[in-house]
């Protein structure tokens, strides 16, 4: 089916896109893979193209288009391209609306040139060890000093930790509150008692650094309070469904890639004398990955255009990330079976995609989070 959502300003954009990869990440992308880590020149480069804070106002550096199919073109061809350790979804889409929808007028000339430069990278951390989707679990707690808050605690499963130069720091500071007794706090780099702990031996996405975080006494100044005190439970309710969104759409593009990679691999492989494509089995299992991407795949881009218009509520952000990861996953394992012992080699790029892929399922919030929300709504 033709897709209708996209403009040629936005299919423009898509070949800068192409073209930036082609140039700057793709040649260097398996050294990076080997070193766990994405160069910072990287991040410039992004900067310099001006892949980085789309929707910043051009006054601060950014691109000042709201329009979040920019953002979906973005995350498709990185998916497509196998690209995941460049977080600048992340940046961009999670990171990125804390800062612009937040932030004071000084915070935002502080803050978002380097955030569209690359000279600043950010993170957000929220998970802790005994702590995850459960927000009443956050354990690290800044203690209100009058010009200073003293966070104490710390996170883990931050991407972006090892290289983050900014980190909004999910921390208690009402130890009565529950959840609605948190606050956003952002560190920065070189803060005394500020500390990071390994990178993190992944499974998959290896190029894109995430590491534990340790606060230790650190002196986090007032005017780096993001938003309102006690008010992150809040912001973060009213900004998930981007995130989610984000990773829906890497979902969708990576199952649509991997249908495409495997069409072709059946047709040229051989067995018994003759193309896996001629075997009735192989045919029906192309098919059915065929259509649940199709049906996916409308309903996907019903719910970027209604994003991209201000109407996408929470529930259906949540209806398109689990369903569309969970696509991901199902593809992901079905392609590499057809591809046999060739699909099991790490070079493949379908076993990099079975390993990368697995993570989106359980981020952002898990399935099964994302059922909960659902089936709350409609229950209620």
């Amino acid at each position: 089916m033709q897709r209708q959502i996209f403009t040629g300003e936005h299919e423009a954009f898509r070949e800068t896109v192409r073209t930036f990869l082609a140039r700057e990440v793709l040649p260097s992308y398996d050294q990076w893979e080997q070193d766990r880590i994405v160069p910072r020149e990287a991040w410039l480069a992004a900067g310099r193209q001006g892949l980085l804070g789309l929707a910043v106002p051009e006054e601060y550096g950014g691109g000042g288009e709201t329009d979040f199919r920019y953002s979906a073109v973005l995350a498709e061809e990185f998916t497509r391209a196998g690209a995941s350790g460049l977080a600048l979804g992340l940046h961009n889409d999670i990171v990125g609306p804390y800062l612009t929808g937040l932030a004071t007028e000084e915070q935002k000339r502080r803050w978002l040139p380097g955030f569209c430069s690359g000279a600043t990278i950010t993170a957000i951390a929220m998970t802790e060890p005994g702590a995850g989707s459960d927000l009443q679990g956050i354990r690290t707690g800044a203690e209100d000093k009058g010009d200073h808050w003293l966070l104490n605690g710390s996170k883990t499963f931050i991407s972006n930790g090892i290289l983050a130069d900014l980190v909004i720091v999910v921390a208690r500071t009402s130890p009565e509150g529950g959840a609605k007794g948190l606050s956003l706090l952002v560190v920065e780099r070189g803060a005394e008692g500020f500390e990071r702990g390994r990178n993190l031996d992944k499974i998959g996405q290896r190029s894109q650094d995430t590491a534990e975080l340790f606060f230790h006494d650190v002196r986090v100044p007032k005017e780096n309070l993001l938003g309102e005190r006690d008010g992150a439970f809040v912001h973060l309710m009213t900004r998930l469904a981007q995130e989610r969104m984000g990773i829906a759409v890497a979902g969708i593009a990576a199952a649509e890639h991997l249908l495409e990679i495997t069409t072709r691999y059946v047709k040229e492989r051989e067995a018994f004398g003759r193309p896996l494509s001629t075997l009735q089995h192989v045919r029906f299992e192309i098919a059915e990955m065929a259509t649940e991407c199709a049906v996916t795949r409308a309903f996907l881009d019903r719910c970027i255009v209604e994003h991209s218009d201000g109407t996408l509520d929470a529930v259906h952000a949540s209806m398109a990330k689990w369903w569309a990861t969970e696509l991901q996953k199902r593809v992901a394992d079905r392609c590499l079976q057809l591809h046999g012992g060739y699909g099991y080699m790490a070079e493949h790029r379908v076993a990099r995609a079975f390993t990368d892929g697995r993570i989106q399922t359980i981020y952002g919030g898990t399935t099964e989070i994302m059922k909960e929300i659902i089936g709350r709504s409609l229950l209620a």
